[in-house]
């Protein structure tokens, strides 16, 4: 974890919300400047701002509104740095909590040098990235329909339909599966909503595709080279992983994206795991889904994970492979370089 340590005239700490803000500003000496509570418009938030723009820094938890404030702050020349919230609510917790409170508390972490950082992410690529995260959360609902079916067939003692429900021809088959009207007007529902997604979906990759070209055409095709990585998991490895130079070392980088554990430790003894869900779960998808993919027709890659099967059980070495992919993708964008599988597999 990164803090924040330069140091300013005023700190302004925010405790942000969708309708209102409440705002604390504070000097280098720690008196407050002004405590008060406004309404969220960019106009009304200009106006308190305007007697202290003087080498002023403006802090906000992140949470799901804080995009407009740093783009007005960027608009306007006004710094703007974003707070962890899971660090944040580990540091200024306290027995009392209200929003006039919090927001004194996010000043006086930025003057002291204990703010938390977290990534402002560029402006010209959040809104790609978070329809990327949407188009996810969509698939992993149509899974869920294609489940309902087959839960259903098996719940009514029907023979298992092996149809692959992306097809038009397959998602006919199963209009006419059950004698039941209401059951088959329930499965009718799952198979409409599919093959919306399936029509939509399609429009939307072929979209995020092309914003992908625009924004890093380069990172775009140096992560396509690597074996069993398609379009879906590079674009989401791009737009998670935002600009590679963030990540000054490849075991930062490897922390963000979840790929590794770090140890509980106290008085030399080790006491397990901590921290696994902290990170990028994007990103760990998208490496644990290529690890498993470049196995797949790689007969030198199955025999590098039958060599770390010798030191480890069949998970964890999926996981060593997918940890050793996420550090190739590292080095491959940090210096532009197409996927060595020679390299990869002897290092």
């Amino acid at each position: 974890m990164n803090f924040y340590h330069s140091t300013h005239r005023h700190y302004c700490g925010i405790d942000l919300h969708a309708r209102s803000l409440y705002v604390c500003i504070i000097d280098q000496q720690g008196e407050v400047l002004l405590h008060k509570e406004i309404k969220a418009r960019p106009e009304l938030l200009l106006a308190v701002l305007e007697l202290f723009r003087d080498d002023l820094v403006i802090g906000v938890e992140c949470m799901h509104c804080w995009y407009w404030i740093s783009d007005l702050c960027e608009e306007h020349g006004i710094h703007f740095i974003l707070g962890h919230a899971l660090y944040m609510k580990a540091i200024h917790g306290g027995k009392t909590k209200n929003d006039r409170i919090d927001s004194f508390k996010i000043a006086m972490l930025m003057k002291g040098g204990n703010f938390p950082l977290a990534y402002v992410y560029p402006k010209e690529m959040r809104a790609t990235r978070d329809l990327l995260r949407r188009r996810t959360r969509i698939v992993q609902h149509g899974a869920m329909l294609k489940a309902h079916v087959v839960n259903t067939t098996s719940q009514y003692n029907l023979p298992p339909n092996k149809a692959n429900l992306k097809n038009i021809g397959a998602r006919e088959q199963v209009r006419a599966t059950f004698a039941d009207r209401d059951v088959q007007h329930n499965i009718d529902l799952d198979l409409a909503i599919i093959e919306c997604y399936h029509r939509e979906l399609s429009k939307l990759e072929e979209h995020l595709e092309r914003q992908a070209k625009q924004h890093d055409p380069a990172s775009l095709s140096v992560l396509r080279t690597i074996p069993g990585v398609g379009r879906i998991l590079a674009l989401t490895m791009l737009y998670e992983i935002g600009d590679i130079q963030r990540f000054e070392t490849v075991q930062k980088f490897a922390s963000y994206a979840r790929l590794i554990k770090c140890k509980a430790e106290s008085a030399g003894k080790v006491y397990g795991t901590q921290g696994n869900k902290i990170g990028n779960a994007h990103l760990k998808w998208a490496f644990s889904e290529a690890a498993v993919l470049y196995l797949r027709g790689n007969d030198k890659a199955q025999r590098y994970l039958q060599k770390l099967q010798k030191r480890m059980n069949k998970p964890k070495a999926l996981s060593a492979l997918a940890h050793k992919l996420g550090r190739a993708a590292y080095f491959m964008l940090k210096h532009q370089r197409v996927f060595d599988e020679q390299r990869f597999l002897k290092g």
